[in-house]
């Protein structure tokens, strides 16, 4: 599965009517958003069949940001059945979200 771009619009749809979601918070001027996305590539092509990886530009799309209490970025948040479960803020290693994601679903 690909990595999808998420709005405030879509993200209803796209996250909260789909199982097992990691949401990427980021923004294009963010150096550790950088640094994880390739992460992010990898994940997907490992887990991608088990797990939906979005990402959320908190430039374009203040709405979804705020509503979970994104202060810092990049924050990865873990939505199961449409819920919030679980939450990592920073640069994580692929193993690190690996285990998030896994533990979540």
């Amino acid at each position: 599965m690909a990595i999808v771009s998420v709005s405030d619009q879509s993200f209803k749809t796209e996250v909260e009517g789909s199982g097992t979601v990691l949401v990427d918070f980021w923004a294009p001027w963010c150096g550790p958003c950088k640094m994880i996305a390739p992460v992010l590539e990898e994940l997907d092509k490992e887990i991608g069949d088990q797990v939906k990886i979005a990402k959320v530009n908190v430039d374009d799309n203040p709405e979804s940001a705020s509503r979970f209490g994104v202060m810092s970025i990049p924050t990865l948040i873990v939505f199961k059945d449409g819920q919030p479960v679980d939450k990592v803020v920073g640069f994580q290693s692929k193993d690190a979200l690996k285990s998030v994601v896994t533990r979540n679903m």
